[in-house]
């Protein structure tokens, strides 16, 4: 198979795992803390159809799009479960609590890939550095074979999902860290968020300033990431 084919495919598959268990998880923890919204919804769930169903721009047509025009070096995709603003309001902790599920989610796939990285080091199956101009955080001892797809599938997995993880935890609607704050201190900020989330071209620039400022978020974690390897 083409190798531009291959990368697009194990990106846009890790790309929509990564998502389905992220919501999931919210709408899990939701219906642990009383809000049946996204359960009714078909949300509770890591079959990827009723994500797909629900996000279908976010889930097939933008990361298809974002693959194509780069050349399957890039993606970008979203999903979204549902969840009662009422209920939200008058149980903030457990509204937090749902907001923070998802980010966890992702750094929960981060460790499990990390893990596998370093089974492969341990089991001697690959050198503990990265590939230089590869998404590789270890280097498999054969170039083919299945170290080398176990490394590429779990170094794919711990990129997108220390990003994912990262940028939702960012305080602006509506990203996940907005939902987190908004819980835990609602009387602060609790009219500040419920205006932004009125206004389409607020929330759109919040998400710009957001990519903006993730870098230098992300470099960071990830260096640590790479030297704890």
């Amino acid at each position: 198979m083409d190798p531009v084919v291959t990368q697009s495919v194990l990106l846009y598959v890790v790309l929509l795992v990564s998502l389905v268990v992220h919501e999931a998880s919210h709408a899990t923890v939701a219906l642990l803390g009383g809000d049946r919204t996204a359960y009714l919804g078909g949300q509770v769930t890591l079959n990827p159809i009723p994500h797909i169903q629900r996000e279908p721009v976010g889930t097939v047509l933008l990361p298809i799009l974002v693959l194509a025009a780069s050349g399957g070096t890039m993606i970008l995709g979203y999903a979204h479960a549902p969840f009662d603003p009422i209920w939200a309001h008058r149980h903030p902790r457990r509204a937090a609590l749902m907001s923070l599920a998802g980010p966890a989610s992702n750094f929960l796939l981060c460790a499990i890939a990390f893990a596998g990285l370093k089974a492969l080091v341990w089991n001697d199956l690959a050198m503990p550095y990265p590939v230089p101009g590869e998404l590789l955080f270890v280097k498999p001892l054969e170039l083919e074979g299945p170290a080398f797809a176990a490394a590429k599938i779990l170094s794919t997995f711990l990129f997108l999902n220390l990003l994912l993880g990262i940028f939702n935890l960012l305080p602006w609607p509506p990203l996940d860290g907005a939902g987190v704050v908004e819980g835990v201190a609602p009387r602060a900020v609790g009219n500040f968020y419920g205006y932004l989330r009125t206004q389409p071209l607020m929330s759109l620039l919040g998400i710009y300033a957001s990519w903006q400022v993730l870098p230098s978020l992300f470099a960071p974690a990830l260096d640590a990431v790479v030297d704890w390897m």
